[in-house]
């Protein structure tokens, strides 16, 4: 595989383009902390909704859907396509409580929901955790993706690709703000969208696959395809479907699908213009990242079984590619390879832009928390706005070289799935309750933190190693053990701090109440002396269920479309189209019962 002249072009056209765009966006970036980290807290929701697609729309996305595919088959997929819960359930429950609050970070979140010292410590503390370490994590999974693509399309070893992407990203990231980043978004989308579903169309229609019906015949593949697991063999369905939908979806904190809304999401939404654009923004993002998207790569995995059908085969196709690189992720960007001159750069230029996109977003993020959470409420609270988006620059810059610099050293995208699963398992849901129980508080939350890392901690450097030892009589356990151990020792930790310690003031909820319109059971005694603000709970609860039946139902018709089952895929059509109906109703009754229609 050699690129040509007209591949290097397009992505030379790429790279001018988002600099271009995000270079003019910069000069529309306000001077203060929210017009740099917000965006003036004035965008539309299609616009927001699009950006949080391409930022989830990594490069790393695609490897680690390839890598379920090619090891679990087509069903491995529901360790993601769970988080649908999460997204469903912030749409219609916490994206107005979220707009309402008026904070300029999730982060900032603690002070408004907590009192005292305590509350200051969590605000700080998340703020360091979450916009360093875990930031910079997140940041180091998608530098290893892009290493692998720059490896296999552009033939650069791993530190220029990161070095010519990361440069343009940061430019447009540092001048521009949250605004840039968001309109580059637009334009990455576009582009992501455009070359994968390409890609995948020329990759099926290759000889050796010999289209689609040669792909879902092939001996290699038949046995991946199943949309769930075998549900008469508990060792596929309880770690594959079970697990993720009756745990891991609301205890595990994973960027883009944080119990009760958070990092990326949360800022989108309060850059919203109001409380609708906020919703409709979450609603967009749910339906295209889990409707829209996912069979373009489900299609290309499959395909690769029969061109790499194993690590051997990969290692001898690419030579080139240090051995700690390769994995079944690899087989995404190894079968990009076979694409002809100009898709190959149309569809290499596409990833970069998916790459380009998620970091710009984690950069802004990021320095958000370590600006507003902790440099300006600990370090120089007296900071002026130009001082703070200035220091917001630096972190930015800081960051970048953290999370490229780490994602060198990582080898493959599942384990850093893995690993940030496991850090947040237990947590979710603490972030779910504390907007409906007023006996969380802030001591509350600190211990889930830390029983939350010692958990994580010991399943991912001690246990392993004991159970290595015949002499330790510790068990060996799989992923989805140590999860579920995780989020029940974690839960049941906080849950019994949250009646060990003393709740916050009567003053601090009250206020909490006042603010954000929350009501239910859990805050009885609190909500008398608010104004009607409030939304039907178990009106937003029953609208996320028929948006997860709409959602689900479309993407397993386009799966069963595709496999040839058109009655199944026309059944399946109909339940999301008349979910979806259901949840336009329940929208039109709520807006009638607070006289808005």
């Amino acid at each position: 595989m050699q690129l040509t002249t007209l591949d290097w072009a397009l992505i030379g056209a790429y790279f001018v383009l988002a600099l271009g765009v995000g270079l003019w966006a910069s000069r529309q970036a306000k001077s203060d902390a929210a017009g740099y980290f917000l965006a003036g807290r004035n965008m539309p929701w299609w616009l927001l909704g699009i950006s949080m697609v391409a930022t989830t729309f990594s490069t790393d996305t695609p490897n680690l859907v390839t890598d379920l595919v090619r090891q679990q088959g087509v069903a491995g997929n529901w360790a993601w396509w769970a988080f649908l819960l999460t997204g469903m359930v912030t749409v219609f429950v916490y994206a107005r409580l979220w707009r309402r609050s008026g904070v300029l970070t999730d982060i900032s979140f603690y002070e408004l929901r907590y009192g005292g010292k305590s509350a200051a410590f969590l605000r700080g503390f998340r703020a360091l955790y979450l916009g360093l370490v875990f930031n910079v994590l997140v940041m180091a999974t998608v530098s290893l993706a892009a290493i692998k693509l720059g490896s296999i399309l552009l033939g650069w070893p791993g530190w220029l690709t990161l070095l010519v992407t990361c440069s343009i990203t940061l430019v447009y990231s540092v001048l521009g703000g949250l605004r840039a980043v968001i309109l580059t978004d637009f334009v990455q989308f576009i582009l992501a969208m455009v070359g994968s579903v390409w890609a995948a169309w020329w990759i099926v229609e290759l000889p050796e696959i010999g289209g689609l019906k040669g792909l879902l015949n092939h001996p290699s593949v038949v046995p991946q395809l199943d949309l769930v697991p075998d549900l008469t063999n508990p060792d596929a369905w309880i770690p594959m479907l079970l697990i993720p939908l009756a745990v891991q979806w609301w205890s595990s904190y994973y960027p883009g699908a944080e119990p009760g809304g958070g990092g990326y999401i949360a800022q989108r939404m309060f850059s919203a213009k109001d409380e609708g654009h906020a919703v409709g923004a979450t609603l967009l993002f749910n339906v295209a990242h889990y409707a829209l998207r996912p069979w373009p790569w489900i299609l290309v995995a499959l395909a690769s079984l029969i061109v790499f059908p194993d690590l051997a085969s990969l290692q001898e196709a690419f030579p080139h590619v240090a051995e700690d690189k390769v994995g079944h992720d690899l087989a995404y960007p190894a079968m990009l390879s076979l694409l002809p001159p100009g898709l190959l750069g149309l569809v290499a230029a596409s990833l970069l832009a998916a790459f380009m996109s998620t970091m710009s977003t984690q950069l802004n993020l990021g320095a958000s928390y370590l600006v507003h959470d902790f440099y300006g409420r600990f370090i120089r609270p007296e900071a002026t706005e130009r001082q703070r988006v200035v220091a917001g620059q630096l972190a930015t810059g800081f960051s970048l070289v953290l999370g490229a610099g780490l994602g060198l050293s990582l080898t493959d995208a599942g384990q850093a799935f893995n690993l940030l699963l496991l850090l947040g398992a237990g947590t979710g849901g603490l972030f779910l309750l504390r907007w409906f129980w007023w006996r969380i508080s802030a001591a509350t939350e600190i211990s889930a933190m830390v029983i939350s890392l010692v958990v994580a901690m010991y399943f991912t450097w001690i246990h392993d190693a004991l159970s290595a030892d015949p002499l330790a009589w510790v068990p060996v356990l799989e992923s989805w053990e140590k999860l579920l151990w995780g989020t029940a020792l974690t839960t049941g930790g906080w849950v019994a701090t949250a009646w060990i310690f003393q709740p916050e003031s009567q003053e601090v909820l009250t206020s909490f109440v006042a603010q954000t319109g929350v009501s239910g059971p859990g805050w009885r005694g609190f909500a008398r002396d608010t104004s009607p603000r409030g939304h039907s709970v178990s009106r937003g609860l029953l609208q996320a269920f028929l948006g997860c039946v709409s959602v689900y139902g479309a993407l397993m018709a386009t799966g069963s479309w595709l496999y040839g089952h058109e009655t199944s895929a026309l059944w399946l059509v109909v339940l999301a189209l008349l979910a979806a109906l259901g949840v336009f109703s329940l929208h039109r009754q709520g807006l009638r019962e607070h006289g808005m229609v």
